[in-house]
């Protein structure tokens, strides 16, 4: 650390004032033809230039700073970038996409000011809409370079129900985290963390390289007809061009991680991007005595090739291997022996690969796809009250999900109408092999039977088709005011009793956008949505029958209003009241509670017989407010008010895992001299809905799965605290001969505050740690009786700080 300090204090001696690069595309948004002639202006300074005929631009010896970059050209809608971070380490490569103005020259004037701003462009419609750009994410206080914990500052956006982060299940709108789909450059990507929960979509830590990432786009709602199985949201998340003009790359040191990122030409048609990353965060928690030994890698890369000048292929892929293991503590604690006893080890592997094909025709495009992407789990739990090498497992698992994708559409622009229309298919492949023990046969000392054993022992191997179309048209009219999108689409598959059937997911949406005038608009969606239960249901079997054969697609129906205030150029805000109703949810028949309630632990959910009647709703109201860089200083400000209910076999209506009720984030950054900025993000959420435990069932059954069993017949009859959080970030540049560094400190929690957590149902152990202690100082028995509960508070807040650097050479 005191070398860290004295290199950063001796760096202004060496480093000299720099220039950087800003190199891109300008291209047709509808069409995707290159713009000639287009004009590119660094904002505040002389310094622009025009496209060539291929669309090209490349302005030179600009001062190192931030900036923004803005393009314009007759016919089309100005275009802005904010906060283009230029440094001398790596070129800056901005892809402008514009859209066409309107015919009328008082209209062209009306929507020229709106798109100048900080509206985020899209389809017809900016409802439930939200953006980052690259420098946004990277530059995020307490996110760690992690883009799921990035997208919580985001209005709707929460985490799971112990509030602190230490989980990436995002909650949005009052979903489970398995109703949220991802696609990198226009290819799903099923896993997007580490440590996954299988049949969920959260984990402890992120995959993706924050380095690849040119802009995300968050859909709350309004979905695009060609994405399937959304029902919470779409995050579609743009990845960048490889460096055109020279080998570079970027080294990043931090508390938890090392990466590196390389890219660069391969001849004049093709670049490339490569990254790997590794943690060493089990060293970490060794040296703290923390018995969790978490071991990651992750892996992504990119290239592009072009391969005329109306054709262009990119290959991309995502890879990630994890080990989630233990090591026991040197000094025990009621804490420590609870992890030990109640997580189940990990092991996963993931990939995603695929090939993108981008086809220009005439006035417009085709789009063609093709990815295989796979995830192996390997879980393992031990009876908790078993020592030695020798225990009994209550959980050994082995399972694997693979998918092979093809999708293929086409979209036009002509005479002002936009449509796009297309088809996918996949053919899926399932196996998983399980011994779990849900609950143990228990009798008393005269073999009567106390409880009746539990347990799923099945080997199950399934694989079917996926398939569907969508149709999308849009279309400004009144004189270029109001503007229509609709929508359809429908999927199927060859597993389902009712899979085949096209109409039962027939899938409409339809999103209207009328401008006031050049700074109010009003925006209103509503659409039907469906997804198909998650492999681990549709594989589940009982006497080698699939039970969940008849389950049917999950139903949500989002209705949204909202409005859109522009009053300058880096301001908006949004105001939007949305209700989604869902229909067909699965319900546990074994618990009798909805599947909507799962996601948030470890391991994996849906492996058990479920009915597909249950309901939900989840409505509520958001307020966010965005200030972009134009000066020295960018902010966001938002809040949500979110009711999140679902029923169980009994029909009643409760609050579900994620009733948070109210969400508050605010992020504000600054731009200081020297190169140095400043960054601080807070967050609150209010209580999480808690189930208390069924304290009989819990000392019945704690030594064999370490855990207390929660009393469904009370679900989510409690609430934790309120969660805050205040995490900042400082960072200071130093700018060389073609290298920047940026040396780093994040601190998460710089308050300390607690952080509300469920509580831990665990026994009382003796002095030496040799056992459990006991009321009658015997050994434990098989039913517990003779033990003695305790229940541990779970609101530790501790502050965590992260000193690191990166290097862009």
């Amino acid at each position: 650390m005191r070398f860290i300090l004295v290199f950063a204090l001796l760096l202004p001696t060496l480093a000299f004032a720099q220039s950087g690069i800003i190199t891109g595309t300008a291209r047709d948004r509808n069409t995707q033809e290159p713009l000639i002639g287009v004009s590119v202006q660094v904002v505040g300074s002389q310094l622009g230039t025009v496209t060539n005929e291929k669309g090209a631009f490349r302005i030179e010896s600009i001062p190192v700073g931030s900036y923004t970059v803005q393009s314009s050209y007759i016919g089309y809608q100005p275009q802005s970038r904010f906060n283009v971070n230029v440094t001398v380490g790596n070129v800056q490569i901005l892809n402008f996409e514009m859209a066409p103005a309107a015919s009328q020259l008082q209209q062209v004037e009306v929507v020229a000011n709106r798109r100048q701003s900080a509206a985020v462009a899209d389809l017809v419609t900016p409802l439930s809409v939200q953006s980052l750009t690259t420098e946004e994410i990277r530059s995020n206080p307490g996110g760690n370079f992690d883009i799921s914990k990035v997208v919580q500052v985001l209005p709707g956006v929460a985490t799971n129900g112990t509030g602190g982060g230490s989980r990436n299940d995002l909650i949005i709108r009052g979903g489970a985290p398995n109703e949220n789909v991802y696609y990198i450059d226009g290819i799903e990507i099923p896993l997007i963390n580490h440590f996954t929960t299988q049949g969920s979509a959260g984990g402890a830590t992120g995959i993706l390289n924050v380095s690849f990432i040119e802009d995300l786009k968050l859909s709350s709602s309004a979905f695009d007809a060609r994405y399937d199985n959304a029902l919470a949201s779409v995050f579609e998340f743009r990845q960048r061009y490889g460096n055109p003009e020279r080998f570079s790359g970027n080294v990043r040191l931090s508390g938890s991680e090392f990466a590196t990122t390389l890219e660069g030409p391969v001849g004049a048609k093709t670049t490339y991007l490569l990254s790997a990353r590794r943690s060493y965060l089990q060293f970490l928690f060794k040296l703290l005595d923390l018995p969790i030994r978490p071991n990651y890698w992750d892996f992504q890369y990119k290239v592009d090739h072009k391969l005329n000048d109306k054709t262009s292929i990119s290959f991309i892929g995502v890879g990630a291997i994890d080990d989630f293991s233990f090591g026991v503590p040197r000094e025990s604690t009621p804490e420590n022996e609870y992890i030990l006893r109640s997580t189940p080890y990990i092991n996963q592997w993931n990939y995603t690969t695929g090939v993108a094909v981008k086809r220009l025709v005439n006035d417009g495009y085709i789009n063609l796809a093709l990815s295989r992407n796979a995830f192996d789990n390997a879980l393992t739990k031990y009876e908790a009250a078993e020592e030695g090498e020798n225990r009994v497992f209550t959980l050994n698992s082995s399972s694997r999900e693979t998918e092979n994708k093809l999708r293929l559409d086409v979209s036009k622009y002509k005479n002002g109408w936009r449509y796009a229309y297309g088809v996918s298919g996949q053919y899926a492949q399932f196996k998983n092999d399980i011994y779990s023990v849900i609950r143990k046969e228990l009798r008393d000392e005269q073999n009567n039977l106390v409880q009746p054993g539990v347990t799923l022992d099945y080997d199950t191997k399934l694989d079917f088709f996926r398939y569907g179309a969508f149709g999308q048209v849009s279309r400004s009219v009144l004189d270029n005011k109001l503007g229509l999108s609709l929508g359809i689409r429908t999927d199927m598959n060859s597993f389902t009793d009712e899979g085949n059937n096209p109409l039962n997911t027939l899938s409409p949406r339809l999103a209207l956008s009328y401008l006031l005038n050049d700074r109010w608009t009003i925006n209103a969606s509503s659409g039907i949505y469906y997804k198909l239960p998650t492999y681990t249901v549709l594989g589940y079997q009982q006497n080698g029958a699939y039970l969940n054969k008849q389950a049917d697609y999950i139903r949500s129906i989002h209705y949204v209003l909202g409005t859109e205030f522009l009053p300058r150029q880096d301001l908006r805000f949004t105001l939007e009241a949305f209700y989604k109703d869902y229909g067909n949810y699965p319900v546990s028949i074994r618990d009798g509670i909805s599947l909507a309630n799962q996601g948030g632990d470890f391991g994996a959910i849906g492996n058990e017989a479920v009915a597909t009647n249950g309901k939900g709703r989840a409505y509520g109201a958001e307020v966010y407010l965005q200030k972009k860089l134009t000066g020295t200083v960018f902010s966001v400000l938002s809040y949500t008010y979110v009711v999140s209910e679902f029923s169980g076999l009994d029909g009643e209506y409760v609050s579900s895992a994620w009733d948070y009720r109210h969400l508050v984030s605010g992020l504000l950054g600054k731009k200081l001299p020297r190169n140095w900025e400043f960054g601080a993000k807070y967050r609150f959420a209010g209580g999480a809905p808690a189930t208390p435990f069924d304290l009989e069932a819990s000392q019945r059954n704690y030594a064999s799965l370490g855990t207390g069993i929660l009393d469904y017949d009370r679900l989510n009859s409690e609430r934790l605290q309120p969660f805050s959080q205040l995490d900042v970030r400082i960072d200071k540049k130093w700018n060389f001969n073609r290298i920047t560094l940026d040396l780093f400190l994040d601190i998460a929690n710089v308050l300390g505050s607690n952080t509300p957590g469920f509580e831990r149902y665990t026994f009382q152990r003796n002095d030496d740690n040799s056992g459990f202690a006991t009321t009658d100082n015997n050994p434990l028995r098989l039913d517990g009786s003779n033990a003695i509960p305790v229940v541990l508070e779970n609101n530790d807040g501790n502050l965590v700080p992260t000193l690191g650097f990166i290097v862009e050479f």
